[in-house]
């Protein structure tokens, strides 16, 4: 084993920072201009001119056309038929190119939050302890799985009369569930739809589908809808949407011309037979799955159908359901045709014409029926409206945006859709018209939803962009009346939270000592936050974030840049001096924070609070607090089960713990040792509950935390370090590079490697021989960056573990290919040029 006596390598940061930047290249811009035609080559023709099997072959393909008499009865459904991309002709070349040039130009892109990002969240607040019950009509079971042997037609006739049987059949009927129960139960559907589609019985998992649609009808738990809706609609459209592109989807260009007529109209006798669903909501979401199908119709099929399908939800009576499907639509063509707006626009104004449904009598009788109060009743409408409208605001216009605000306006005292409009809207558009809104929100009534939800929707577009300068006083007024009459500390926090961060970004220290110690101070109804912590744990682990972040806006009476900071940033900003008085109070919030984290359920929010208290405590320079936190979610780590509960589904904790265990060790850079518990004593402690942890099996963890460290204990070893906190001294001023110390580093160094080789060496046999390739390159490219590659053992151990990682041909080429250009690269600096050397000795190898 190599040992790294003093040969971490020596870094210069600012000078390797620097050789990083960008260089700078003059533009000549006397032949360029944005309207100029672009010329394109075809590179695809040059190469298959180089090898005549590859042309031969690819213009064999695609003169393939389906034969009508073949494929006469082939029992094609629209489920199956983007299973049958080998059987569609290719569009010619020039056509394909600019039809997928167009639909580049109309996807959706990063910038589009997806539904799916909004399911964990939705399932976390809308919950209830009341009693579920699910209603099913699974129909007569005539479905059976088809032999291979069967005659086609008879399996086309066969599913043609299951369709007419959708109905019909015997009741089953679940009572009495609990929340937990009837997520189980939705899963045990999804489980059972899985199997009926494998095993050929196409028409029992329509059915399937279609009675659970039938849930969405059903609002006898008001409060649990939104959890419902997510539930259900993703069994819905995940599902049908997964076996729409199973196993081989059909090429983007493909078009209804190319799809034969036997094949058209046995889609169409599916269609026919799913709009003889008697119910509209079952009938309407099926369809909604299927959308896409209708390209195999006509060409105008799927715009036609959205059109259809947005004018039948006017027929839902129930405007909570009506919205939900709403919101299904706009996914569900977000999905298809993003490039269709009209649609979009259209349910959006559609859902305006439909809120006076909300204090109509059937809503209010229902209400007062389930005991459920309007404010309440309103937030179950948000998740809906915030994604219908963030579909329709996507990359629109100003003037739609506009005219969208116009119609908020004249529809008057909507808190609910104002709330969603700022949420959804682009923050710049918001922020240039904050007054406007300020407008809109004083003309709302506070009995139907609370104003201080709406300035915090407000806060939060103001904190991505900035409003005129000349508005920007008017508007923290109006916005500070507001939130210094909030008396429920958790609703006070959460929206003081938003606005503190404004006013420290645009005003100057005066001001921010006016909001911090103004009448209504955190510090004053701090009485009251025990019982604000009683009504929800989860508030916990914000409203200590919200208590130690203003920690640092005024104990400190710092004056921020007039810019948005991160919170590592805002720690490592912090000016002035502490007073007695001042540090005392940081002091007891950090007390009071390390007393109430343990309250918390979650072991990961646990864990995370420790380690951003620890951090916060550091910035303040309170040192032994700061121990504290860190020591305690050190000793956390060994309580941290195996799997984890997420969304109703367990999974594994690991890549939960590797993420914190990595942001843990930037940390201890930064730490100073205790005086009294010896030399690194806060990664030694942490390495040896990462050695006792019980890992899964046939796990890398455990190594990989090891390999993550070197780079650690690299980084303690220079003489300066890559970034400290002001005001407190590091290791690299409390030893000032005592050989002892890096003696210290060494050792563990050493410690670390051996146990990374002893791993590698185990999995030396043929199951493991790709997780050691993946380890050894981790492991070189960490003594790459991070070793003194003069030493000669250590040179050679990078070698070997170069060899090692290809020795089996697992080693990615691309990655291979590009390190060793780098490795060439930095050969070539005066400092490194004993690289050269090693390069000579580093192959590319291959599995043969």
């Amino acid at each position: 084993v190599c040992v790294l006596h003093r040969h971490s390598r020596a870094r210069k940061y600012e000078g390797e920072l620097q050789m990083c930047r960008l260089e700078v290249s003059a533009v000549d811009f006397s032949d360029y201009h944005p309207l100029k035609a672009i010329t394109v080559t075809d590179s695809k023709a040059r190469r298959s001119g180089r090898k005549g099997s590859t042309s031969s072959s690819s213009s064999s393909s695609s003169s393939v056309a389906l034969d009508p008499l073949s494929s006469m009865l082939d029992g094609t459904d629209p489920l199956s038929l983007f299973a049958a991309a080998s059987e569609t002709p290719t569009l010619p070349h020039s056509i394909s190119l600019g039809r997928k040039r167009r639909e580049k130009e109309e996807e959706v892109g990063s910038d589009f939050e997806p539904w799916s990002s909004k399911r964990g969240e939705i399932l976390s607040r809308f919950t209830t302890t009341e009693k579920l019950s699910i209603n099913l009509f699974m129909g007569s079971d005539k479905s059976k799985a088809s032999s291979p042997s069967s005659a086609v037609s008879e399996k086309v006739r066969t599913r043609l009369e299951e369709l007419d049987d959708l109905e019909e059949g015997s009741q089953r009927e679940l009572l009495n569930l609990s929340q937990q129960d009837y997520v189980n139960r939705i899963e045990e559907l999804n489980q059972s739809l899985k199997e009926a589609w494998g095993s050929d019985q196409k028409v029992k998992a329509l059915k399937i589908v279609i009675q659970c649609s039938k849930l969405l009808s059903d609002t006898s738990v008001i409060q649990f809808y939104p959890s419902k809706f997510v539930l259900i609609s993703s069994l819905v459209y995940d599902r049908i949407w997964s076996i729409c592109a199973d196993p081989h989807p059909l090429p983007e260009s493909f078009s209804a011309d190319d799809v034969n007529d036997t094949a058209k109209e046995t889609c169409l006798n599916w269609f026919f037979k799913i709009a003889s669903i008697r119910e509209l909501v079952p009938r309407l979401y099926v369809e909604a799955a299927l959308l896409k199908c209708n390209r195999f119709l006509t060409k105008s099929g799927i715009q036609e159908t959205l059109q259809r399908l947005t004018a039948m939800i006017r027929g839902i009576g129930d405007p909570l359901v009506a919205v939900y499907a709403r919101a299904y639509l706009c996914r569900v063509g977000m999905e298809v045709a993003p490039h269709l707006k009209d649609s979009l626009n259209k349910n959006f104004f559609d859902l305006l014409a439909s809120f006076r449904q909300i204090h109509g009598e059937s809503v209010q009788n229902q209400l007062v029926q389930q005991r459920v109060e309007i404010p309440i009743y309103l937030t179950l409408y948000s998740p809906a409206i915030h994604w219908i409208l963030q579909c329709v605001a996507y990359r629109a216009p100003e003037v739609l945006l506009t005219e969208m605000m116009d119609r908020c306006k004249k529809l008057g005292n909507n808190a609910l859709l104002l709330n969603s409009v700022m949420w959804a809207f682009r923050a710049e558009f918001v922020a240039m018209r904050a007054t406007d809104f300020i407008g809109m929100i004083k003309d709302c009534d506070e009995a139907g939803f609370p104003k201080h939800l709406l300035f915090a929707s407000l806060g939060r577009s103001l904190s991505c962009a900035d409003p005129p300068e000349s508005e920007r006083l008017s508007i923290l007024n109006e916005a500070w009346k507001v939130v210094t009459k909030v008396r429920s500390p958790r609703d006070y926090i959460n929206c003081a939270e938003i606005w503190v961060e404004f006013t420290c970004r645009h005003f100057t220290k005066r001001e921010v000592n006016t909001v911090l110690f103004g009448k209504t101070c955190i510090i004053q109804i701090s009485h009251n936050v025990s019982a604000c912590f009683c009504y929800q744990q989860t508030t916990v682990f914000s409203c200590q974030c919200m208590c130690l972040h203003l920690c640092i806006g005024f104990v400190v009476n710092l004056s921020l840049p007039p810019r948005s900071l991160c919170p590592m940033e805002t720690r490592c900003v912090m000016k002035g001096n502490h007073s007695r008085k001042t540090a005392s109070f940081v002091r007891a919030c950090a007390a009071y924070s390390f007393i109430t984290i343990p309250s918390l359920t979650s072991i990961f929010s646990r864990l995370n609070l420790y380690l951003l208290s620890g951090q916060v405590a550091l910035a303040n320079q309170c040192l032994s607090q700061a121990d504290a936190f860190l020591k305690a979610a050190v000793s956390l780590l060994p309580e941290v089960p195996r799997t984890i509960s997420i969304e109703g589904k367990q999974r594994s904790s690991e890549p939960f713990l590797l993420d914190f265990i990595n942001n843990f060790l930037s940390t201890l850079l930064v730490v100073p040792d205790h005086p009294e518990q010896g030399v690194l004593y806060l990664v030694r402690g942490l390495l040896n509950m990462v050695q006792d942890y019980t890992w899964e099996d046939n796990s890398d963890a455990k190594i990989r935390v090891y390999i993550s460290a070197l780079p650690l204990l690299a980084a303690m070893s220079q003489e300066s370090y890559l970034y400290t906190i002001p005001k407190v001294d590091s290791n690299e001023t409390l030893y000032g590079g005592d050989p002892k110390f890096i003696a210290e580093i060494n050792k563990l160094c050493e410690t670390l490697i051996a146990q990374v080789l002893d791993h590698l060496k185990g999995l030396g046999r043929d199951e493991g021989v790709r997780r050691q390739g993946s380890l050894a390159f981790s492991l070189f490219g960490c003594l790459l960056a991070h070793g003194d590659l003069r030493n000669n053992k250590l040179n050679q151990l990078a070698v070997n573990l170069w060899n090692l990682s290809h020795k089996h041909g697992f080693c990615d080429t691309r990655t291979s290919v590009r390190t060793l250009e780098y490795i060439k690269h930095q050969a070539q600096l005066a400092d490194l040029s004993h690289l050269s050397d090693m390069t000579a000795r580093l192959s590319l190898q291959s599995r043969a």
